[in-house]
């Protein structure tokens, strides 16, 4: 009769499973932290090239680069003067407003999964962007609020996200103390009751132009980019980047429930009006300069959890690159896919978004914060 031997396996410590999680993610946040810049070049220099005039990728640059000032004066000037316009007049501005819209609707998203603690929050969640529609469409449709001037769409915008963003928080206030769920419920509700009344506005319409324009806006586009719309967004993106940074800290501690965070000395009331507050302007502001865009505040969140972890000093930077990247890429594919017509960016989003979260759900093994069940 034969011998069997038994071999002893060695069972891996959890400490030790946890250790090599973290030195893998490390080492993909590093390619990453290093790839993703570069891929964002090459996505801003084929978005420029793209389009009904095929434009080189040198003549690309050397347009952008003399519009530069104190490098544009050792640039030479021997292109077609209208490549130039196309370049720097529409397809250039076009091409950043997508990724600082998509960077910042990736960082709002971020922010929002941690407040509710809930992965398949996202920026729109507690109507912000309902109420944005609501004063959108008056100025479209209606020629309200001229007193603001050309700024009309993107202040009135931002008054109606702000309003339905105080709404939530009052009405899921109770006895001083606002929970997850009743902000979540509070915000599902504001945002139906908004999204009726913007129905109601565009079907009152009495120009049939204009009614096209709204709904147009209302599923997302980038096509009215100008320079001028750039600087407000670029530096509310940038500030509230810089300021959701800083709170890397109690950030991570909310994802780890309300009371641990309390006891690690956050003060939770305080902390969430922050977010609430920087929520409402990152979302009404973005919103007002490239309509109702979903998804990207879901999926790009899900993804970066996954390859660098929960870690906020790691999330939040790596969001904001590749979700500016995949707007980009995006609004590539409005432009393109029906040429010559053009498809509202909010189309690309969702055709997207929907099979990832088909997939995410048959999955089965997706905890929130990048965690395997």
């Amino acid at each position: 009769m034969g011998i069997v031997r038994l071999e002893k396996k060695r069972v891996q410590p959890i400490n030790e499973v946890n250790e090599v999680g973290r030195d893998h993610r490390s080492q993909l946040f590093f390619w990453l932290s290093i790839s993703l810049p570069i891929a964002f070049f090459i996505t801003v220099t084929t978005a420029v090239m793209i389009g009904a005039v095929q434009i080189n990728p040198v003549t690309v640059w050397e347009i952008t680069l003399s519009r530069t000032p104190f490098i544009g004066d050792w640039i030479s000037q021997d292109w077609n003067t209208v490549y130039g316009q196309i370049i720097w007049g529409i397809r250039l501005p076009r091409v950043l407003l997508g990724a600082i819209v998509g960077a910042g609707l990736a960082i709002v998203g971020v922010s929002i999964q941690a407040l509710v603690r809930n992965s398949l929050a996202d920026p729109f969640i507690l109507g912000v962007s309902s109420g944005a529609s609501v004063g959108a469409t008056l100025v479209i449709l209606f020629g309200a609020f001229q007193l603001f001037g050309q700024y009309a769409l993107s202040v009135t915008a931002f008054l109606g996200a702000l309003i339905s963003m105080v709404l939530v928080y009052f009405i899921s206030r109770i006895r001083n103390k606002i929970t997850t769920t009743r902000l979540l419920l509070a915000g599902v509700a504001v945002s139906m009751m908004l999204g009726a009344a913007t129905n109601y506005i565009v079907i009152s319409s009495p120009n049939e132009e204009g009614m096209k324009d709204a709904m147009f806006w209302m599923m997302g586009s980038l096509a009215g980019a100008r320079w001028d719309q750039l600087m407000i967004p670029a530096i509310v993106v940038v500030t509230g980047m810089l300021c959701l940074f800083i709170q890397y800290r109690p950030l991570n501690m909310l994802l780890m429930g309300e009371e641990a965070a309390s006891t690690l000395g956050v003060n939770i009331e305080s902390f969430r009006k922050f977010l609430i507050l920087l929520t409402a302007l990152l979302t009404g502001v973005i919103v007002a300069v490239s309509g109702a865009i979903g998804f990207i505040g879901l999926m790009i969140p899900h993804i970066v959890r996954v390859m660098v972890g929960s870690d906020h000093r790691r999330v939040l930077p790596i969001s904001a690159l590749l979700g500016a990247i995949f707007m980009i890429w995006a609004d590539i594919g409005a432009r393109v896919l029906a040429a010559p017509e053009e498809l509202p960016v909010g189309i690309i989003t969702a055709l997207c978004g929907g099979p990832f979260f088909i997939w995410l759900l048959r999955r089965g093994s997706y905890s929130f914060g990048g965690e395997r069940d």
